[in-house]
């Protein structure tokens, strides 16, 4: 069974399928990497809240930056939310964004 949570026309914030959860890319508000970043991780646990699933059940992370110049900004805020023992398999690209202001995108699969 698939369950959309949040959906809309373009896209659903959650999809769960077989007791893993699907967040669509979230991105964050505020001027640095660091801000954007925060405010993003905050997002995703309140995604992850919402489908019945937490931090240290995220299974995979993409994390898209518009400069990868800014990754270790980005790393030092991702490393303090990451549950000790529980970092999921992740990648980091480059990539141009949906708005020219954002800075980091994140796309998280958890179980639930």
């Amino acid at each position: 069974m698939i369950e959309r949570i949040d959906t809309g026309r373009r896209m659903s914030k959650i999809v769960k399928h077989n007791g893993v959860a699907y967040l669509c890319g979230q991105v964050g508000s505020g001027v640095t990497v660091t801000e954007q970043t925060r405010d993003c991780l905050s997002r995703v646990e309140a995604l992850l809240e919402k489908a019945g699933s937490s931090p240290d059940k995220i299974l995979q992370a993409v994390i898209w930056l518009s400069d990868m110049g800014d990754f270790a900004d980005m790393n030092a805020v991702w490393d303090a939310w990451v549950p000790d023992g529980h970092a999921p398999a992740r990648a980091c690209g480059e990539a141009k964004l949906a708005r020219p202001e954002l800075k980091v995108e994140i796309i998280v699969t958890a179980a639930c």
